[in-house]
């Protein structure tokens, strides 16, 4: 297949983002639409939902929203049905919806583990097996968002991060399985992306104050994750299937190292592990 600009376009195609109303989510939401997409989106937020999905019908897409908890079987395969009535199909699965809390493993009781497990990784089950039967014969691609944890220890985050490793794995075993359906499955492995959500009011700001520790010297971007998503949905990525994409600035390359300031603190040319 001849590459050209129009191969980076989802014209046309049905994109299903869940998570949508915020932080990554919302920026995958918005450059789908930019990029030619309809979208239906699901969050348990109504109306940063409703402000996204004004969004991209101002831009002439098809929007179809629903308000209800992603861990939730009955709400996920009501939704996915009225998504397929509505908008014939689904192009494009993200699973972006997901979370965490603090806190040391022994001290996380059944409740608590029980959301973790719902959230990030049943979720995730459920979404893909109420889409896969509205993506049509010529294929489709699912990308689910992971975290740099699912491949590294997370103290502290412990059951998130073998949540997040479990859907790695996931993928794989899906990359497999549905690849005679021509549906490509792939992960996202963000590292310091600062959103609201994430560090709360005015977190983001206080966050790039800090000292970024990443080889690239910077904190990464909402957009940054969207670009790769793009290119996962797109055609670009046609042969692609059963990868994750590092979205960290180099950190799990560095594994632990460093960049430190030198003697001029403009400068970071030592490194410690």
């Amino acid at each position: 297949m001849a590459l050209d600009p129009s191969s980076v376009l989802l014209t046309d195609r049905v994109a299903l983002i869940t998570g949508a109303a915020a932080g990554i989510g919302r920026g995958v939401a918005e450059t789908f639409a930019r990029f030619g997409a309809d979208l239906a989106l699901c969050d348990r937020d109504e109306a940063n939902l409703t402000a996204v999905a004004q969004g991209a019908e101002a831009l002439g897409r098809r929007v179809v929203t629903g308000v209800f908890d992603v861990r939730e079987p009955d709400a996920v395969a009501d939704f996915c049905t009225r998504v397929g009535r509505e908008l014939g199909r689904v192009d494009i699965l993200v699973n972006n919806a997901g979370g965490t809390f603090r806190c040391s493993f022994l001290d996380v009781n059944a409740k608590g583990q029980d959301a973790l497990v719902r959230e990030n990784f049943t979720s995730v089950t459920l979404f893909v097996r109420a889409v896969v039967p509205l993506m049509p014969p010529d294929g489709g691609s699912i990308i689910n968002l992971t975290s740099i944890e699912a491949h590294r220890a997370g103290p502290e985050y412990a059951i998130y991060s073998a949540m997040k490793a479990a859907v790695a794995n996931l993928t794989k075993s899906l990359a497999l399985e549905l690849g005679d359906r021509q549906i490509r499955v792939n992960c996202i492995a963000p590292d310091l992306i600062p959103t609201e959500g994430e560090l709360g009011a005015g977190g983001v700001e206080r966050q790039r104050l800090g000292a970024p520790r990443t080889p690239l010297l910077r904190h990464g971007d909402v957009d940054d994750v969207s670009g790769t998503a793009l290119f996962l949905a797109s055609d670009l990525s046609a042969y692609i299937t059963g990868s994750t994409i590092h979205v960290d600035g180099g950190n799990l390359a560095a594994a632990g190292w460093h960049r430190v300031p030198g003697d001029d603190d403009q400068s970071w040319s030592r490194w410690t592990g």
